[in-house]
């Protein structure tokens, strides 16, 4: 395995360097800002955007097939999904195991040929994996968003889904092993390249509480989960795992199952009850709020929370680091205050 990162030391509590600090901003951004001001911003932030350099015009992301407004994408599993504005990922509108009947014929995707949503270019992937072996840069590999729950969701419909757990429907263990299965190739594919982490990002959570019952996310969720984090962690690698909303009721579950490192919102689940329950146990990557202070708060107050939590979650032997999503309506001098904060307390422990 090569050399450690800080990302790598942090998630192992190897004394990192800087708390490391990482930044997505939304397609969508490209469209509501001016771009050189978008492009100033990353400029001036070299730690979160290492190595950027700005272009006349700019260079804007296309977004991915699923977030192109007015153009319905139908993926690999069969789902549809529509959105409203550009570069924002869209819903699904369309559920193609919406009847179970229709299971009986449906024959699912290629994990040679796809994440589930989009193409994957498996030769391209090795040649990049070599690459960074033989430079001796550690990198790692990630199912694609809403594998396993939310991919159910995709397929079947939410309410039909929770109907399903409850109902005890036998079928739904068929759909779970299809699913696991696809999920499976990728997790493996990657460990053979040599990944030092690997992801599962899956949003599980709701403004308060989870989109499922603990019981239920114990019976048909987490062994799944296990049974592809037990593989990660027997080769070696790490396992991450992002997941949105107010998840503290599957915490303990998602600890037990194999997350070494957890990414979830800082708000809705609570710093404090982070710090009680998590600091010290899993490497905490923590989702800056995005819809209360960041938005509408001051710049000042921006710096307070951040430096809230890194004081309240860091520590000089790693466990701690800061990622946030930037997305149309936070004014850009928020957005500044938020970078400015990140890379101003990534060394407050160093």
């Amino acid at each position: 395995m090569a050399a450690k990162s800080d990302f790598l030391k942090a998630i192992h509590f190897d004394h990192p360097e800087r708390i490391p600090v990482r930044c997505g901003i939304s397609g969508a951004c490209w469209h509501h800002y001016p771009h050189e001001e978008l492009q100033q911003l990353m400029v001036d932030h070299p730690l979160i955007f290492p190595g950027f350099q700005p272009s006349d015009p700019p260079r804007v992301p296309n977004p991915g097939a699923n977030a192109r407004a007015g153009v319905p994408y139908t993926d690999y599993w069969g789902s549809v999904w529509e959105t409203p504005i550009e570069g924002i990922t869209g819903c699904i509108t369309q559920h193609p195991l919406a009847d179970w009947a229709a299971f009986d014929t449906y024959t699912p995707p290629d994990p040679a040929v796809s994440n589930g949503v989009f193409p994957v270019d498996w030769e391209q992937r090795a040649s990049a994996a070599e690459r960074a072996n033989a430079a001796g840069h550690p990198f790692g590999g990630s199912l694609t968003h809403g594998h396993t729950f939310l991919r159910m969701e995709y397929l079947r419909g939410y309410e039909n889904l929770i109907f399903d757990m409850a109902d005890e429907e036998p079928r739904l263990w068929q759909l779970i092993e299809m699913v696991e299965a696809f999920n499976t190739e990728h997790v493996q594919r990657a460990l053979d390249m040599g990944a030092s982490w690997y992801g599962f990002p899956e949003d599980l959570g709701m403004q308060v509480g989870p989109m499922l019952s603990p019981e239920h996310f114990r019976r048909y969720i987490k062994p799944s989960y296990q049974r592809m984090m037990t593989r990660v962690r027997n080769a070696g690698a790490a396992v991450h795992m992002h997941s949105d909303g107010d998840i503290r009721d599957l915490l303990e579950d998602l600890v037990d199952g194999g997350v070494e490192c957890i990414n979830l919102q800082d708000l809705v689940n609570g710093v404090d009850w982070i710090r009680d329950r998590l600091k010290g146990r899993v490497c905490v990557d923590l989702d800056i709020d995005r819809q209360d202070v960041t938005v509408r708060g001051t710049p000042a107050q921006i710096d307070e929370l951040i430096r809230y939590e890194v004081s309240t979650l860091g520590s000089p032997e790693g466990g701690l680091m800061l990622i946030y999503g930037f997305y149309p309506g936070t004014p850009l001098e928020n957005a500044r205050a938020v970078f400015d904060a990140m890379e101003r307390y990534s060394t407050y422990f160093s």
